[in-house]
């Protein structure tokens, strides 16, 4: 397995099939430029196996930390430690970048993403909850 930080929009395109959904080129390429924010990809044999993405966040009282966005391995290379070793990379590339923490929101059921935090020495801060907003015609489709 190797991780690499993706840093095109054709190797976001190549891999869209670790997203919920296509991959758009424009939104693609706004997330690539966007500043604090990164995709790594894992590929084993050449081919795209999981992906993490991460979001440096900073507040004036709190500094700069890490929000694991989103992690996704193809089903076929489950199991294997890849969905653990991207979350190693990302907080790996969180402390190179001086991130005093990272976190991640997981649902409470969600069985394999525990356990892959688990094993990547994640922490349970305790339940919260989530509330969101979808704002307009830019937004992705419901699933």
């Amino acid at each position: 397995m190797d991780i690499r930080r993706a840093s095109t929009p054709a190797e976001l395109l190549a891999a869209e099939g670790l997203f919920d959904g296509p991959a758009r080129e424009e939104w693609s390429r706004r997330f690539l430029d966007s500043p604090g924010h990164l995709m790594l990809i894992a590929y084993v044999d050449g081919v795209p196996a999981g992906m993490v993405s991460g979001i440096e966040m900073t507040h004036p009282d709190k500094g700069t930390e890490m929000c694991l966005y989103e992690l996704s391995v193809d089903e076929g290379y489950r199991r294997r430690g890849i969905g653990r070793a991207l979350t190693l990379a990302l907080v790996d590339e969180a402390k190179s970048r001086g991130c005093y923490g990272m976190w991640v929101g997981v649902d409470t059921d969600n069985e394999a993403a525990l356990a892959t935090y688990a094993a990547a020495d994640a922490e349970d801060e305790g339940v919260f909850s989530m509330r969101g907003w979808t704002l307009g015609p830019g937004a992705p489709a419901a699933p």
